[in-house]
């Protein structure tokens, strides 16, 4: 049994708590709200965000960060995307030299253009920081519904441990050591699936949503391996895998938000119907800055900011995507 934190207490860092309790080990569940804090105590669930998922009688509740972090073999950081870095600095006082951290937070920082972990190691550098990624909806992991997932670290045995604390008959966990490929194509499938949901919320079908999954994998691969990633990592479970759930299900709030704003709706208010974070809105422009920088070309992500941050009707967006140049699939003619 290990003596495990989960930093942040949402729908997904609650799923994990229940998980990791189910597989036998101490949980300590911090949140930032007070007031979560005293839902936790008082429902073992949240209420708010993952209503049905009841956490144990021995699970501890706490908005004490020290709490959560003391005297524990690893740390979950499950807060959303933009709060990583506030909380990784407000964390670093209390982690000792050589404890794991393992991000579940996708998304990429727009104005650094870094991903989680690389927040997470210059804000705790005495940390060992890996990240868990691939198809893994709360709402499913949280029934006990079988998926699987990858854990990326910089050495196979931390790779290994985090494999051996969350795996289970329904939660299967791969190793790898391709943290940068994984944590790309956990940001940027998040975009994708706006491009998708503003496509269901057109009135289009299964071919559009097909087309936009796999020229946007295909925009994802190319962006991650100039940065250094592996390729075979866009075709693994945090690529395609996690790209087809995101882009499908109902569960997906990036899918919602852009189902939204295919009918209509603006890119703040459809924020606030989901009532959650849309991290697809966040990594965005980082997607377009990056595609920039490394000049790659990425027009899905490129109609996708047009949408959400210069008001280009959607309808209008894909049109335009579609009256593109004429292309060669494979650029090998």
């Amino acid at each position: 049994m290990a003596n495990i934190g989960v930093i942040g207490s949402g729908s997904w860092g609650t799923a994990l708590a229940w998980l990791l309790h189910n597989n036998g080990h101490k949980i300590t569940l911090w949140s930032y709200l007070t007031e979560e804090t005293e839902m936790f105590r008082q429902h073992h669930q949240n209420v708010d965000k993952l209503p049905g998922v009841v956490l144990a009688d021995d699970v501890v509740f706490t908005c004490d960060l020290e709490e959560g972090i003391r005297d524990k073999e690893l740390l979950v950081l499950a807060v959303p995307s933009p709060a990583v870095r506030s909380t990784s600095r407000n964390m670093k006082a209390h982690v000792r030299p050589g404890q794991i951290i393992v991000d579940v937070a996708k998304g990429i920082e727009e104005a650094t253009l870094m991903t989680m972990t690389d927040i997470i190691e210059e804000e705790i550098p005495q940390a060992e920081v890996a990240v868990l990624s691939g198809p893994s909806h709360a709402e499913e992991v949280g029934k006990g519904l079988p998926t699987t997932i990858v854990a990326g670290a910089h050495r196979r045995e931390t790779a290994e441990l985090i494999q051996s604390l969350f795996m289970n008959p329904v939660f299967r966990v791969y190793t790898s050591p391709d943290m940068l490929g994984i944590e790309i194509g956990a940001a940027l499938k998040n975009v994708i699936a706006l491009a998708a949901g503003i496509a269901d919320g057109l009135g289009y079908g299964d071919n559009t949503k097909a087309a936009l999954i796999t020229r946007g994998i295909a925009e994802i691969s190319r962006l991650g391996t100039a940065m250094g990633a592996h390729p075979n990592t866009f075709f693994g479970l945090s690529g395609i895998g996690d790209l087809v759930v995101t882009c499908a299900s109902v569960h997906s709030r990036n899918r919602k938000a852009g189902y939204l704003m295919g009918k209509g709706y603006s890119m703040t208010a459809a924020m606030e119907e989901v009532h959650m974070v849309v991290e697809g809105v966040y990594s965005a422009r980082a997607g377009l800055k990056l595609s920039e920088k490394y000049q790659i070309e990425m027009p899905i992500i490129k109609v996708v900011n047009q949408v959400l941050f210069e008001e280009k009707p959607a309808d209008v967006a894909v049109n335009e995507l579609m009256q593109r140049m004429k292309k060669d699939e494979l650029g090998a003619w």
